[in-house]
Order: structure tokens, then C-alpha cells, then sequence
């Protein structure tokens, strides 16, 4: 056997290993054993990676959803259990400060709490930061929603300013993705959950199981939409349509591809290259002919749906719960220059994806600095320094990590 085979059947072992292990509620896995693989190609085999280096940066955090770059080095952190946390510098050694903001409203369970940010592009002016977050009322869940934030001066408190979109659809937390990032043209792109709702997905008038796009400082959809002349509102929102549960949504350096990261049922997690206007063919209704959520159906139903857009990769039968992508960008990556980057949760690792020029995977890895080092990985961004950030989500003293070549 080769080296290179070899170092294959390793990885899928401990892959498979790991699949196995006890979960918590949001690792949003293995719920239906039965459902099939659907008909895209196995990636290529798994190579070795050069070496990585991993520092801390901060610790003392509660699953740490997504992180925020901004011009002075230091650096905002979304938890979901509804904090903010304010890091002194992105090297090791940073201080944590929780920020005071107002956000009792916000609905933590589950999935659900405090999710997915945006730092806007001209921060240093407005100081204006976006969140994803599940909201309440009167106790009661009621929908997700984009809200507008500022920083003080004093760099103490945030306030709400508006809340830039709401209504995207909310059940008790399950599969409450909500993932915003800045698209190649200064779009906002946020990537959304199903809410585990049969009907969400493929209903272009329910903005759950899509790619939204809009204008980050309006709040209303952008105008070259592919359903921007729907009489339905909330339809001219929707760029892509007919994912069950988008965690990451990554532009590639110097092109305007679009990759996302989502979560399977029990397996066959995805990336998939976003088009304007496709289907990505999940449908747990069957076409509404069944009722409650049969997640026995493929990932993307090709038969019911000839045209949707097949992933670029899949995890096939080993369930990793992807959750955030970025790419490495920078000369300092040498061979990992361009690889895309996707955080597990079941699987506690990092998976690195080299694409070709036309989006297609040529091949995947396995860092061993990460796999199942540091337990369940969600936020990954790339900083203005060229660093990789990832942060843990283990619920207990989670941590941001700065990641670079040796």
C-alpha cells in the first residue's frame, strides 16, 4: 500500500470513529440513519498538509459563533448564549471584554441564541457591525432577524440601531443557520437554516434554505436578484434556494465564486459553488406530499429536481456537521494558498479544500494539528493579518485560535 493510500484509510477511520461519539443538541446529526447519499461523485483522496502552527489567542468564551475583524487589531466575538466579546489585540495574550448591548430579546435554545456577524466595510466611520439573531417576544420564539449595531467610543457598549431584516423563519432553535458575509460586490450574502420545517427549503416565499442577498445598509434585497420582480416581498430576498442548514458562506480571493458550507441529515454534509437562481435540491416535504420533516431524501434530489446544482463535495457516510468556510489567502500559505477551509462540529477537525479554477475539488485534507485536538470547531475567518481565526465551541472556556504556516 502507498503512502498516500495509506494516509487515506487512516482518515476515514478516525473519521468514522468520531462520527460515532455522543453529541449535544445543536451538532445537528444523525437523526435518521436511514437516508440515502445522493449521486455525486466521491472526492478525491485525502494528501497530507504542510505544517500548521495554532496559538491561542483568548479563551474564557461560551460557544463562540463568529468573529469580527476590526481596524485598530482588535477583534468582536458573537457567542450564542447572547454576549459579545470585545478581544484587546488578534495575537496571543488577548484581553476579553463582554460587551454591554441590549439583548434580552434575543431567543437562546437549542441552535438558536446569538449567531452569525458582519463588521461593515466602513467601520471606522460608523462603526456599525451586523448580527444574525434568533428573537422573542413575550417568551415566545418568533423569527430570526439581522439587526444593525454600533460601538461606543469607549469601546464598552454596542447599541441597536435597526434591525436590518427580519422574518426569516424560526422553530424551538433546530437548524437556525444564519451566516452573513460581505459578497464580492459589497452585497450582503447570509446563508439560512430550514428551521427543520419540511415545506421551508423549496418555498421561495419563506426565506429559511436559502442564500439571501441584500444591501448591508438598507436592508432591501439587492436589485439584480434573480426573483427581484416576484410580487412576494421576501422572495425578491432569495439568491439561491432548497438547502436544509447553511453554516458557511465563503467568497474565493479575486473571483466572484461563492462557496457555502451545510449540514447534512446523518451524512453527506456539503460545499456547494452558489449560482444566481438554482435549486439545491433538498425537500424533505417530497413536493409536499408527505407532511412533517422525512430527512430520508437526498441531500439534492436530482429526480425531483433534474436541475438542481449537485455539491462540490460531500462528506459521504461519515457525518462531520460542517459548519463555517474561508479561504487562505496570501504567498505565506505556499501550497495551501487559495485552499478553502471548512470547521466540523461532530467531527472536531479542519478540512481543507484545493479547488480548481472552475470551483471543482481537486483535493482534500486533514491538518493533524486539528483533528479532534480541540474539539468542536465552528467560526473560521480569515484576518486582515492573512491569519486563519477559528474559535471552539465545546461550551465550556471556549477559544479563538490564530492559525498560520510554519
Amino acid at each position: 500500500m502507498t503512502y498516500r493510500a495509506s494516509f487515506l484509510v487512516a482518515v476515514l477511520a478516525l473519521a468514522t470513529l468520531t462520527a460515532c461519539t455522543d453529541a449535544p443538541a445543536d451538532r445537528d446529526v444523525g437523526e435518521v440513519p436511514e437516508s440515502k447519499p445522493s449521486s455525486t461523485p466521491t472526492p478525491p483522496s485525502s494528501t497530507e498538509t504542510p505544517g500548521l502552527l495554532v496559538e491561542q489567542v483568548a479563551g474564557g468564551l461560551e460557544h463562540g459563533w463568529d468573529i469580527g475583524f476590526l481596524p485598530d487589531d482588535k477583534v468582536l466575538i458573537t457567542q450564542r448564549p447572547a454576549r459579545i466579546a470585545l478581544l484587546s489585540s488578534s495575537k496571543p495574550g488577548a484581553k476579553v471584554t463582554q460587551l454591554k448591548a441590549d439583548l434580552s430579546d434575543v431567543y437562546v435554545n437549542g441552535e438558536g441564541g446569538l449567531l452569525g456577524m458582519v463588521v461593515h466595510p466602513d467601520f471606522a466611520k460608523t462603526r456599525r457591525f451586523t448580527t444574525c439573531q434568533t428573537h422573542t417576544e413575550n417568551g415566545e420564539p418568533t423569527d430570526i432577524r439581522l439587526v444593525t449595531w454600533s460601538l461606543g467610543a469607549d469601546e464598552k457598549v454596542a447599541r441597536r440601531e435597526k434591525e436590518l431584516l427580519t422574518g426569516l423563519p424560526i422553530s424551538t432553535g433546530r437548524h437556525s443557520g444564519c451566516r452573513p458575509t460581505i459578497g464580492p460586490d459589497g452585497m450582503l450574502l447570509v446563508g439560512t437554516g430550514d428551521t427543520a420545517q419540511g415545506n421551508v427549503s423549496q418555498d421561495k416565499t419563506i426565506l429559511g434554505g436559502k442564500v439571501l442577498r441584500l444591501d448591508l445598509d438598507t436592508g432591501k434585497p439587492a436589485p439584480d436578484n434573480p426573483f427581484i420582480t416576484a410580487k412576494n416581498a421576501k422572495e425578491r430576498y432569495v439568491y439561491t434556494y432548497g438547502h436544509r442548514n447553511i453554516q458557511g458562506v465563503a467568497v474565493r480571493p479575486g473571483t466572484d465564486q461563492v462557496f457555502t458550507a451545510e449540514h447534512g441529515p446523518s451524512f453527506n454534509d456539503e460545499v456547494n459553488l452558489i449560482k444566481a437562481g438554482a435549486n439545491y435540491g433538498w425537500d424533505p416535504s417530497q413536493g409536499g406530499t408527505v407532511g412533517g420533516y422525512d430527512e430520508s431524501v437526498p441531500m439534492t434530489d436530482l429526480e425531483r429536481f433534474p436541475d438542481a446544482v449537485p455539491a462540490k463535495w460531500q462528506s459521504g457516510e461519515t457525518t462531520e456537521a460542517v459548519c463555517a468556510a474561508a479561504f487562505l489567502d496570501g504567498d505565506q500559505w505556499g501550497a495551501l494558498n487559495g485552499a478553502l477551509v471548512v470547521t466540523a462540529l461532530k467531527g472536531a477537525k479542519v478540512i481543507l479544500l484545493t479547488l480548481t479554477k472552475a470551483g471543482d475539488v481537486a483535493s482534500v485534507s486533514i491538518p493533524k494539528e486539528f483533528n479532534n485536538k480541540f474539539g468542536r470547531l465552528r467560526a473560521a475567518r480569515t484576518g486582515p493579518d492573512g491569519a486563519l481565526y477559528i474559535t471552539t465551541t465545546n461550551g465550556s472556556d471556549d477559544k479563538l485560535l490564530r492559525v498560520t504556516p510554519k
